[in-house]
């Protein structure tokens, strides 16, 4: 029942975000994907299974996290005016895909 609800509140989030691509305020359709979601469970499931400390650690790791979403946004957005939108798309996520890996990488090095 559970996966059930999740199905449908993902499908309902994809229409949202359809219906206001179609309005005025089309650019609010790339707030809606960004709503905490995962993050509430990953946060619920660390802080009730680790410390506080461990909570915090994952916290700050969320602020930095951000920095490939960033890459990502970037790279689209010069990507787009220069080629076919599915390769810009994964030109995009490649980025991501890179600069997650690298954040992951430092923060490994810096962190343990």
């Amino acid at each position: 029942m559970g996966l059930l609800i999740k199905a449908l509140i993902g499908a309902l989030m994809v229409v949202a975000i359809g219906l206001l691509s179609k309005t005025k305020n089309y650019y609010i359709a790339g707030l809606l994907p960004l709503f905490p979601t995962f993050a509430l469970i990953a946060h619920y499931i660390v802080g009730t299974e680790r410390s506080i400390e461990a909570l915090r650690t994952t916290i700050i790791f969320g602020l930095w996290a951000v920095i490939p979403y960033m890459v990502y946004l970037i790279a689209l957005y010069f990507l787009v005016g220069s080629m076919k939108l599915p390769y810009a798309l994964l030109g995009g996520v490649l980025c991501w895909t890179l600069a997650a890996w690298l954040l992951i990488s430092l923060w490994t090095r810096f962190h343990s």
